[in-house]
């Protein structure tokens, strides 16, 4: 189930950072707030109570560790800490000061992003929805509690992940799901699953489905965002 829209702030005193960090997250449901200075972030913080903090080590009157202890006197809240660093004990440090997690610079946007939602998840657990046994829709019946689908009432011969995919797409219908998304519900049945086995995974299911690039009647390639079930459910 894809969460709702998460408050992130970022606290370091790189200017071109923070505008391509708040671009790149508005990609993955996450908004994000970037403060320059040390003690304008905590007064940020104090305003807006994000859900997540990302914190840089090095920065002037006030390091990240003393920015960590400043937040860790009032509130739990999830912190990553950066640094430019590659000091083993500045890690050590800043995991026994509260950080619950700590990544080195120079580093991946998608890397990040990745932790971020981790830890999200960690420390905002949601109910869990009412399993849908099965979905309808139009020539495609998806059995969930029996791991089958038909097509015009004939099996389809699905791999594990192509069925886990199928669920995913046709549960979260009408709405894009980028790769990020596909990747972190389907890398719980396999670590190995990376970006560009998504597109194989949809291309193969597409098949299956007698989508194709004239007639998706299924599966729509959103360019640039993702993927979207078009099919309408029955009612």
């Amino acid at each position: 189930m894809i969460t709702a829209m998460r408050n992130v702030l970022l606290i370091d005193d790189d200017r071109r950072l923070g505008a391509l960090l708040r671009e790149y997250f508005t990609r993955f449901e996450l908004h994000l707030e970037h403060v320059q200075h040390p003690r304008e972030g905590l007064r940020m913080f104090a305003q807006a109570r994000p859900d997540l903090v990302i914190l840089d080590l090095m920065m002037p009157e006030m390091d990240g560790f003393d920015v960590c202890r400043e937040i860790r006197k009032t509130s739990d809240v999830p912190i990553i800490m950066l640094t430019a660093r590659g000091d083993v004990m500045d890690r050590i440090v800043g995991l026994e000061l509260g950080a619950d997690d700590y990544l080195p610079k120079p580093f991946e946007p998608r890397e990040l992003v990745a932790r971020v939602k981790n830890i999200l998840r960690r420390a905002y657990p949601e109910a869990e929805p009412a399993i849908v046994d099965t979905l309808r829709f139009e020539g495609l019946c998806i059995d969930a509690a029996r791991h089958t689908a038909t097509l015009e009432e004939q099996t389809l011969e699905l791999t594990t992940m192509e069925f886990e995919l199928l669920v995913l797409l046709a549960s979260n219908g009408q709405r894009t799901l980028n790769r990020d998304d596909i990747l972190n519900h389907l890398r719980g049945l396999d670590a190995t699953v990376f970006s560009r086995s998504v597109d194989i995974m949809v291309s193969r299911l597409r098949q299956k489905l007698g989508d194709d690039s004239k007639q998706q009647r299924f599966i729509k390639t959103i360019w640039g965002k993702g993927y979207r079930f078009v099919a309408r459910p029955l009612t």
